[in-house]
């Protein structure tokens, strides 16, 4: 009888060390699918010295206050940071066009003056004035 239950319980451990290593292989295979699974970068440029500029000229151009000029750069600037930052929120690496040296990369510059056209709208500007 005691062979018997000697017997029972190494089976048993047999059995729960064979599970053990089973979940221990799956779970392996899920870290590494999910691993080399994750979503690739895409690389863009943004034209923002060109975007920025474009701006500062149309403010020296325009016949308004100048604390209405610099209420309206310093929301430009903001939008503009805010704006970057949320390209880059959804896995691409986004990089100013002006510091790549070689290689070509999607210029994603219409969207970024597209975000802060739409970031400047959401939130008017003291006075209403816009350079």
């Amino acid at each position: 009888m005691s062979d018997q239950v000697h017997t029972s319980h190494s089976l048993a451990l047999k059995l729960v060390a064979t599970a053990a290593l089973v979940a221990a292989l799956l779970w392996g295979a899920w870290v590494t699918r999910e691993i080399a699974s994750s979503p690739e970068q895409r690389i863009v440029t943004v034209r923002l010295a060109e975007t920025i500029g474009t701006f500062v000229e149309e403010a020296a151009r325009a016949d308004a206050d100048p604390a209405a000029v610099q209420a309206a750069s310093l929301a430009y600037l903001q939008a503009a940071e805010n704006a970057v930052g949320e390209m880059g929120n959804d896995g691409r690496v986004v990089l100013m066009a002006e510091a790549v040296l070689a290689g070509a990369a999607e210029d994603a510059t219409p969207e970024l003056e597209r975000r802060i056209a739409e970031k400047l709208e959401r939130k008017p500007l003291e006075g209403g004035e816009q350079p």
